[in-house]
């Protein structure tokens, strides 16, 4: 069974809809395992200490729930089962890390418009790539059209 994972970012739902057609693709032509991840920014220290350290986690994955809504209803229209997480830390790092963590040999972003920090930092996929790279990490595969 091929294990997938899904980055999913809620400002960007046309990414987030072109990433899950590309899973339900793939699950109607083989056995896949799909995981949805939401990765929740880090907060900085100002902010952290107004909030005991457990509410805190709790706010940022009650919120990575909600943001990972519409991507886990077009996997539910489509019949395709998922699981569903939220992490928190750096966005690249932290999929590449889930990737390697869950066993996942494929991470499949959708179709990134051009942008300006694109083009000078990357895009995600690249900087997941990069991430995976530097660890040497080859099992996992990013797909990204």
């Amino acid at each position: 069974m091929t294990r997938i994972l899904v980055p999913v970012d809620p400002d960007q739902p046309a990414r987030t809809r072109s990433a899950i057609e590309e899973v339900v693709r793939m699950h109607r032509s083989g056995r896949v395992s799909v995981r949805l991840l939401r990765v929740q920014p880090r907060v900085s220290g100002h902010v952290a200490m107004l909030f005991d350290k457990q509410e805190l986690l709790d706010l940022q994955r009650e919120t990575g729930a909600e943001e990972l809504r519409f991507a886990e209803g077009l996997l539910d229209l489509a019949g395709v089962p998922y699981t569903s997480t939220v992490l928190v830390g750096r966005t690249a790092e932290t999929i590449a890390m889930a990737a390697r963590d869950y066993g996942c040999s494929r991470i499949v972003f959708g179709r990134d418009a051009p942008t300006l920090a694109g083009r000078v930092f990357g895009s995600l996929a690249q900087q997941v790539r990069q991430q995976l790279s530097a660890s040497g990490d080859s099992q996992a595969q990013v797909i990204s059209f």
